[in-house]
């Protein structure tokens, strides 16, 4: 009996210890429920500010509003009825973060279908939340991430079939929920006398060639219209003929919920351009434009046949630069200065992309100042492109300001590039009869040619500074001469293949013909490159003429690798060459010729300009 009792009790003893062993089996299976585990912090954050637009899934915000309401499951299933029941909520409780949640879920269901009623319905859902009730915690991320929402919900919404342009047109859209009336006023695609079209949604674009790239943060939809006039290789006109511009398209809408909830939404799409306000007065808040700067420049550059047409303007085959063209990227404003960029040989306006996208992008230089620039045929004589660039600046100046009442365009800054130095030089010289005697021993009124004639001659080779150009900035200018120009087998290879511009040609065969004697015996030929010889007349000339009393000139020179500077060169000017006396302020830079697009380089003109602006007699309106 005994022994019965105690294995019986072993028996319970030893199922107590199994049904315990079995909790402690299920217990360690299950783990701890709740804990952490350290991680890379790059990695936590990642996934905190991971949202739709980013990472293409739900933000955290969103996740846990799906989560509250029980519709994460259903979200991924059945995505379409998750988002009518959470609407349906959103309209009842009038909760704004409900709202955010719509617009990120509408922006993810919209790119996993592509049907672009839900980009649409995004964009709506984003503006309830940034504009309706008490703006949100501008701490909180939600509010980037939601304008971010509105801007793409737009961009896709009103995308063309194709996806390469933002189609901006009034009329009936659908929405998932109904419908989508828009208003949109045609004339606001008249700009400046031309039509914008093909509006490109640069968000997209990858930007190439350019170090920096800027964008201005706000509201809409940024897109790079096409501004080029109907027949952009024989226009003439002052802007840019084929000139894109940053816009910004925005969807505006009144008590949104209300509509939404009506099935019915009427809106108005609004294209803003420059020089529309950079901000918009919304819900009482001052919102600012959401702008693509550097994309629309470079998708504009991408465009251009400018890279093409270097070459061919140098060697004179390019009738466009004959004569000169001054080229503008915005109309004149009164109360801004002109600071106009000259390029140099086998070059073009497009090798300034670099130094106008970091200058204009800067507010203080963007309020003050206005980029021009000149464009020439680069193999002709200098005495000549410098008459073509002295004749397109004053042309200006009269057309723009014909009252002179406009004190800042009487203000400007020319910066030349190499040979554009030296032609820049030739805007603040006065040179009498210097360069006629380096040609002729013949004095000028004694030669015979017609009334025509006498006029674009005198025009040509006697120079008088401009009065308006008060300030002129040389880079990797040389103004005694570059070596490589020194070397004759270069020059006389360049000069059979140079063409003159009729013009020219014209001039000297008629002055010949009627003065046989005219030129002296030595003159040689008077290409460009000729010009640059350090032995040249012409070069040697205009090294000895000082700079117009009341214009102030600053020198930056490029010096190649980390020898002595007094020696060096940037692989076509000598430091020496470029050196000269007189100057505000001489910056040296270790770089190559081309160093337009170099940081120091940059530093230093934006230096220079807004010293200029401080002490400019003129003010940011005009006068």
């Amino acid at each position: 009996m005994a022994i019965t009792l105690r294995v019986r009790g072993i028996r319970r003893l030893l199922q107590g210890c199994v049904f315990l062993a079995g909790l402690l089996l299920v217990a360690g299976c299950v783990g701890v429920p709740v804990g952490v585990t350290r991680a890379d912090p790059r990695t936590v954050h990642r996934n905190l500010t991971a949202n739709a637009l980013t990472v293409g899934e739900p933000s955290l915000d969103t996740q846990n509003a799906l989560d509250r309401l029980n519709l994460a499951e259903t979200f991924d299933s059945e995505p379409v009825q998750a988002l009518a029941k959470l609407r349906e909520l959103a309209l009842a409780s009038g909760e704004n973060d409900l709202y955010f949640a719509l617009a990120e879920l509408s922006f993810l269901h919209a790119e996993r279908s592509r049907d672009h009623s839900w980009h649409r319905a995004a964009a709506l859902y984003a503006w309830s939340y940034l504009f309706t009730g008490e703006p949100p915690d501008p701490f909180d991320p939600r509010w980037r991430t939601a304008a971010d929402l509105y801007n793409r919900g737009i961009t896709e919404g009103f995308s063309s079939p194709d996806g390469k342009t933002v189609e901006l047109r009034g009329g009936e859209f659908t929405l998932p929920f109904g419908q989508l009336d828009v208003d949109f006023d045609e004339s606001s695609l008249d700009w400046n006398g031309r039509r914008l079209r093909n509006f490109i949604p640069v968000a997209d674009l990858e930007v190439h060639g350019l170090n920096s790239r800027f964008r201005t943060p706000g509201i809409g939809a940024p897109l790079a219209a096409d501004a080029a006039v109907e027949d952009p290789d024989h226009s003439k006109e002052f802007i840019a003929p084929r000139l894109k511009i940053p816009t910004t398209a925005v969807l505006v809408v009144d008590d949104v919920r209300k509509q939404i909830a009506a099935g019915r939404v009427h809106a108005r799409l609004d294209l803003h351009s420059d020089p529309d306000p950079e901000a918009l007065l919304i819900a009482g808040q001052h919102v600012p434009l959401e702008r693509e700067q550097t994309a629309t420049l470079a998708a504009m550059l991408a465009d251009s046949p400018v890279w093409k047409q270097e070459l061919q303007a140098f060697l004179g085959t390019l009738t466009q630069a004959a004569e000169g063209r001054l080229i503008a990227l915005t109309p004149h404003r009164p109360g801004r200065i002109p600071v106009v960029f000259v390029h140099g040989t086998n070059s073009s306006p497009g090798r300034w992309a670099e130094m106008v996208n970091v200058l204009d992008n800067d507010p203080r230089i963007h309020s003050r100042y206005e980029p021009w620039f000149f464009f020439y045929n680069s193999g002709n004589p200098i005495l000549y492109s410098s008459y073509l660039l002295r004749s397109k600046l004053s042309e200006a100046v009269a057309t723009l300001d014909p009252s002179d009442r406009d004190a800042c365009l009487r203000d400007m800054v020319v910066i030349g590039h190499s040979q554009g130095g030296l032609l820049t030089k030739m805007t603040v010289v006065d040179s009498g009869d210097r360069f006629w005697r380096n040609i002729s021993k013949r004095p000028f009124d004694e030669v015979r040619m017609d009334d025509s004639q006498r006029a674009l001659a005198r025009q040509v080779g006697f120079v008088k500074p401009l009065p308006f150009v008060r300030r002129v900035v040389f880079i990797a200018t040389p103004h005694r001469g570059s070596f490589l120009a020194s070397w004759d087998l270069v020059r006389r290879l360049f000069a059979r293949l140079l063409s003159f511009p009729q013009r020219v040609t014209q001039l000297t065969t008629s002055l010949v013909t009627a003065n046989p004697d005219i030129f002296a015996a030595d003159v040689g030929s008077v290409t460009a490159l000729d010009n640059m010889d350090p032995r040249h007349r012409f070069v040697r000339t205009l090294s000895e003429i000082p700079i117009a009393p009341g214009v102030a000139a600053n020198s930056i020179i490029p010096v190649k690798g980390d020898g002595p500077i007094e020696t060096g060169n940037d692989g076509v000017v000598e430091y020496s060459s470029a050196h000269i006396d007189g100057v505000e302020s001489e910056k040296v830079v270790r770089s190559d010729h081309s160093t337009q697009s170099n940081p120091e380089t940059i530093e230093e003109v934006r230096r220079i300009l807004l010293l200029h602006a401080a002490a400019a007699p003129c003010n940011a309106k005009g006068r």
